[in-house]
This record gives C-alpha cells, sequence and structure tokens, in this order.
C-alpha cells in the first residue's frame, strides 16, 4: 500500500531510504522548536503555547505536503517570518500579538484562494529558467553561509562586515569536526552521512560540555495560551494593504522560492515546471491557517529540506516521518531541542555546496541571462532573504532585457511582477 501511495519504486527509493531522510531532514530543523519560541515571546506570546503551536502547524502542514503533493519538502514556521512578526509589525507597528495572529490567519486563507484560482502556480511556473537555477544557487550560497554563521566559523566584523571566527572557541572546533567527519562519510558515500555528521558532532560537543545533555525526554504541552487566541476583527481594522505587505508578499516569494530551490536539488522540476506544485502550495496555507489558530506566526516551506534530499529522501513518506517527530516534539521538546546549531552546520555547509550545482545550467554567454541570475544569487545570502533575491533578480531581468532589444522574452507574469516588486520596494521605502 505504501509503494503504491507514494510510488516508491518510480521515484528510484526505498522505505528505509525514506526513513533515513526524512529523520535527516527534521534534525536539521528541529531547532525551530526552540528557536521560534524565544522569537514570539518577545512579541509577548506565551512560550509554552507557542512550542505546541510551532509543533502542530509544522506536523499539519508537513502532512499534507507528503499526503496531498507527495514531495519530501517539510515546513514549519518561517525564521524570517517570526522575525518579521515580533520585530516589525508588533513591536516596531505596534501591533498586539493577538492581532497579528488574526492577520496571519487571513493571508493564511487568501494564501490558499490564491492557490486555488492557480495564481500561485502560475507564479512558481512563470519564473525564468534563469532565475530558477540561480535561485536555487542562491539558497545554496544562503544555507551555508547560516551554517557557517551557525558554526562561528563567520563572525561579524566592523571593518570588513565579516570575517573569520576564533579556533579557540571549542563550538568552532567541534563544527570543523562535523564538517570532515561529514565530508569524509559523504565522500565514502555512505548511508546517511549527514545523519551521522549530525548526531556525531551534537555529541561530541556534549561530552566536551559545551552543550547540554538533554534535561528530560517528555514534557507536557500547554496550548491554552495562545490557541483561538487570535484577534480577526482588530486584523481586519489593519487593512488590506497591511495584511499583503506584512505578510503574504514575503511568504509568497520566500516560499516560491525555496520550492524552486528544493525541487531543483531534487531532480523534481520536469520541463522547466514543478509538477503537483498547486497541490504543494496548499501545504503552506493550510499550514499558516492552522498555525494562527494554534498561536504561532506564518508557515511556510523549509530549505533544510534539501538535507533530507540529500540523504535520500524522493517522496511523501519522508515527510511522515518528519510530522510524526513534530507530533513527537509537543512532549519531548527537551530531546527535539537538544541538537545545537553548530552540530547541523556541517550539514547545511555541505548540503548548500551540492546546491550550487544548479548554477552549471545557466546560459553565461548570454548577457541577458547571466546578469538577473548572478543578481539573484548574490543577493540572495547578502540580504538574508530569498524573496529579495527573487524580486531583484525579477526586476533586472526585465530591465537588462528591454536594454538587449530581448523585450519580447518577457512574459505578462514577469511584467506584472516587476511593477510589483517596484511598487514594494516604493511602499517600503515611504513607509
Amino acid at each position: 500500500m505504501i509503494e503504491r501511495y507514494f510510488r516508491l519504486a518510480e521515484n528510484h527509493t526505498t522505505v528505509r531510504q525514506e526513513m533515513l531522510g526524512g529523520l535527516t531532514t527534521f534534525l536539521t530543523m528541529a531547532y525551530i522548536v526552540m528557536v521560534n519560541p524565544q522569537i514570539l515571546a518577545q512579541a509577548g506570546m506565551p512560550v509554552e503555547g507557542v512550542v505546541f503551536a510551532t509543533c502542530l502547524s509544522a506536523a499539519v502542514a508537513t502532512l499534507v505536503m507528503g499526503l496531498y503533493a507527495n514531495y519530501p519538502i517539510a515546513l514549519a514556521p518561517g525564521m524570517s517570518l517570526n522575525a518579521y512578526f515580533t520585530y516589525s509589525v508588533c513591536l516596531n507597528m505596534h501591533v498586539p500579538w493577538r492581532t497579528a495572529l488574526g492577520v496571519v490567519f487571513l493571508s493564511g486563507v487568501l494564501f490558499l484562494l490564491l492557490t486555488i484560482t492557480r495564481v500561485r502556480e502560475q507564479i512558481v511556473n512563470g519564473m525564468p529558467d534563469c532565475l530558477k537555477h540561480s535561485t536555487a544557487t542562491g539558497i545554496g550560497f544562503f544555507i551555508a553561509f547560516v551554517g557557517l554563521r551557525n558554526a562561528k566559523l563567520v563572525v561579524a566584523n566592523a571593518a570588513t562586515f565579516v570575517g573569520l571566527g576564533n579556533f579557540a572557541d571549542k563550538e568552532v572546533q567541534t563544527a570543523c569536526f562535523g564538517i570532515v567527519l561529514t565530508l569524509f562519510l559523504m565522500a565514502r558515500k555512505v548511508n546517511g552521512a549527514i545523519l551521522i555528521g549530525i548526531v556525531g558532532t551534537a555529541l561530541l560537543g556534549m561530552l566536551r560540555g559545551i552543550s547540554q545533555w538533554p534535561s528530560a525526554i517528555f514534557s507536557l504541552p500547554h496550548p491554552s495560551s495562545t490557541f483561538l487566541q487570535l484577534d480577526l476583527r482588530g486584523a481586519i481594522h489593519l487593512g488590506f494593504l497591511e495584511i499583503l505587505f506584512a505578510f503574504l508578499f514575503v511568504d509568497l516569494f520566500d516560499n516560491v522560492g525555496t520550492l524552486v530551490g528544493v525541487c531543483e536539488q531534487g531532480g523534481f522540476i520536469k520541463d522547466g515546471k514543478i509538477p503537483r506544485v498547486g497541490r504543494a502550495l496548499v501545504a503552506d496555507a493550510t499550514g499558516t491557517i492552522f498555525g494562527a489558530v494554534a498561536g504561532t506566526s506564518t508557515v511556510t516551506s523549509y530549505i533544510e529540506s534539501v538535507a533530507g534530499i540529500a540523504a535520500g529522501a524522493r517522496t511523501g513518506l519522508g515527510n511522515m516521518v518528519v510530522a510524526a517527530l513534530f507530533l513527537g516534539a509537543m512532549f519531548s521538546s527537551p530531546l527535539a531541542t537538544a541538537i545545537p546549531g553548530y552540530a547541523t552546520a556541517p550539514a547545511l555547509i555541505l548540503v548548500g555546496a551540492l546546491m550550487t550545482q544548479s548554477i552549471a545550467h545557466i546560459a553565461w554567454a548570454d548577457f541577458s541571462e547571466a546578469v538577473p541570475a548572478f543578481i539573484a544569487m548574490l543577493a540572495t545570502p547578502l540580504t538574508f532573504s530569498i524573496a529579495t533575491g527573487i524580486s531583484l533578480g525579477l526586476i533586472s531581468y526585465t530591465v537588462v532585457k528591454i536594454a538587449a532589444g530581448k523585450a519580447r522574452e518577457i512574459n505578462l507574469l514577469v511584467w506584472i511582477l516587476t511593477v510589483l516588486f517596484i511598487l514594494r520596494y516604493v511602499y517600503l521605502a515611504a513607509a
């Protein structure tokens, strides 16, 4: 039954491979169970309730992606979006967190409507090929940079913006051990190399006393403090433009970029399009709605899914493992959050390196294709935003095609998106 439903043989995978890939994906993104509540707590939200909401929304959205779209792409509350929720909406705009949750709920409903009407699907499939490939490469640079930062191999520097970390730091030393271990295992084509690298690095860190062993295995969830606490009436009073620019825009293009990047890495793109993309886009809309009801910010696809794909996941069966582990994390959050950032850093760095192979598909000899691709892949890590990378890439694509006398190659969707992106930057500058 599992073989028939998930089409394992057709996708050249096995149950064991999917289990391993799902576990790897969960380990690389388990940090969200701890980090998301910490960020939203600064907006005044109760930590215990947000832990429950984080796990529930991630499990529901990941199940929808796996069962409905049959992709090994996990979802959870987005890191850039929870920061936007807390710092921009709640703290800067002085919007109460209950009202902000109402905005998230309405944006989730709008996501669903745009998906049903196939608007979001047209956006994904209408992106120029050069930007699809460069987005995947840019995300590779982005997650590798995140990994380097988590490992403290790259640190802030007042003179040069970034600099090399301190190798006297035990976390840096342990992360370097993890990189070497994972590199060796991957080079030897050892099954589960990424997973072994994560666990081995975490264990070494615990043995060296630089991270704590799990304080407990089980803990009861506390949903009541955030469950059904959203304020829809207050959200409606904020106005449509606030909803559009504060949540819809950021999540729409972050999710599109992530889907393109993950599908490019997994080899799921066929004839320049993502099969079943409409079904895939239903997942984050559903997760966002559930998340707002439970008490968390917008849910989106996670780029860490490429770690699971690199470990062997090819179908939605891998997502069943991720969803089950998130549900279990409701009751065992101390265990789920015991994996420190420096332990997953080697996986992010090396998976990022694997993702850059998409750069070979860009037509570098064509100036009108090369420049937008370069801008998109450069802007993604430097601005720490997938959405910004895509937007600047699309704007430059339109400009350079016009300059090269190739305006006919610009499809209607790209024209519309270019105008919307320019208006977005004008709106943000005036805000």
